[in-house]
């Protein structure tokens, strides 16, 4: 019996190491656990850079050869697309406008937190972040950036450990938002924002003591937006 088992399971163990070799790819199936955090995030930012640089070049092919088709259905679209850059953030913009740079609270504040609860509220958040960007569009702003990247309709903001991830990019603190536009509106709608009035408090409290500083600035400039643009959505069950 073992004369025809023998031969079985050595050609059963073949086919496995075949279906293996093929799901992983070149790749281990059963990777170590990632312990380092921050030797992760690094590793996924250079690996969306790489995709980044990739989808800027196909986008600049694909613009190029729709460029030379002559129907003047894709014209008309084209032209439609062309309008709609700009307030899309794929073009560069510059100007007076407002800098705001959030931070975290001194390490010997930090350090003096009894527990987590408070420490939570010695650091900056992503909805911190979220709030100064919306009021500056509220406040009527043209463009609008966070640590010198375009934030567009589509720019998701992340926390991860004691990063912010934005567009899939790492960034630490201090954080610096900067929107291009009049002072007096964006100023304005700063300082009648509920949630930045709170946020403004904990700062001036010293036992709390958040990073806060606004300044005017006569130039600002807002590169073109050049990340990736593909948009998922869902779709309702029928």
């Amino acid at each position: 019996m073992w004369r025809i088992g023998t031969p079985v399971v050595v050609l059963l163990s073949g086919a496995l190491f075949v279906v293996s070799a093929q799901s992983s790819q070149g790749t281990d199936l059963r990777p170590g656990r990632y312990d380092d955090l921050a030797g992760l995030v690094a590793a996924e930012a250079e690996r969306y850079e790489n995709l980044q640089a990739e989808a800027a070049d196909l986008n600049e092919e694909v613009a190029e050869l729709g460029s030379q088709v002559e129907d003047d259905t894709v014209q008309r679209a084209q032209a439609e697309v062309k309008q709609l850059r700009d307030p899309a953030g794929l073009v560069e913009r510059s100007g007076p406008g407002v800098q705001v740079t959030l931070s975290d609270a001194p390490d010997e504040v930090i350090e003096a937190a009894p527990d987590d609860k408070r420490k939570n509220l010695l650091v900056v958040h992503q909805q911190d972040i979220q709030a100064v960007v919306n009021a500056l569009w509220k406040g009527g702003a043209e463009a609008v950036t966070i640590a010198g990247q375009r934030v567009i309709s589509t720019t998701g903001i992340k926390c991860e450990g004691n990063q912010v991830l934005l567009q899939g990019l790492p960034y630490p603190q201090p954080y610096v938002i900067e929107g291009i536009g009049e002072w007096g509106a964006l100023t304005t709608a700063i300082a009648e924002d509920p949630y930045l009035q709170v946020y403004r408090e904990q700062a001036a409290d010293p036992d709390i003591a958040v990073g806060w500083d606004l300044e005017l600035e006569d130039e600002l400039s807002a590169p073109a937006y050049d990340g990736l643009l593909g948009l998922s959505y869902a779709r309702p069950l029928r």
